[in-house]
């Protein structure tokens, strides 16, 4: 599951896409990133401070201000903003690329059935979220037009 702060840094995100593929695209504040995304403004702030130190987008001061991708969508890996936004994203401690600690009750990791059993679900998400990038966001509200959405998810 993704965190409340993920999800309010992916529409922020996808607001400004929008924007950068406008004909004269211009920082956008965050009030109007907030009432765009229909996301509260006080936790916005801090949210996208978090995305610009990841290197995703800039601000800019001044009366003509605010904030812009500066990635291009293609290029912005869901995978590395969860893990900088969230943290790990591994099921159990010990299949952690980035935080790996040994689980404290685990005598023999390599015939832990439930790490196994976690391990093939785990890498099976990795795969698939690690090749998701923003330009698959912003595409994903039309293929649903023609598949429908997701049951059952």
């Amino acid at each position: 599951m993704i965190t409340q702060k993920m999800k309010y840094a992916l529409k922020a995100l996808l607001v400004l896409a929008d924007e950068a593929r406008a004909d004269r695209p211009e920082p956008l504040t965050i009030e109007e990133i907030a009432r765009r995304a229909a996301t509260p403004k006080r936790f916005l702030e801090h949210i996208l401070l978090d995305v610009r130190n990841a290197g995703v987008i800039a601000s800019t001061r001044g009366r003509s201000g605010g904030y812009s991708l500066v990635k291009a969508p293609r290029d912005v890996s869901i995978s590395d903003l969860l893990r900088k936004i969230d943290g790990p994203i591994a099921p159990l401690t010990c299949l952690s690329r980035s935080a790996y600690q040994r689980c404290e009750d685990c005598t023999d990791e390599a015939t832990c059935r439930i790490r196994k059993v976690f391990a093939e679900v785990f890498w099976s998400y990795l795969v698939i979220i690690d090749s998701l990038t923003l330009e698959d966001m912003l595409h994903a509200g039309t293929a649903e037009k023609v598949l429908g959405p997701a049951e059952g998810a």
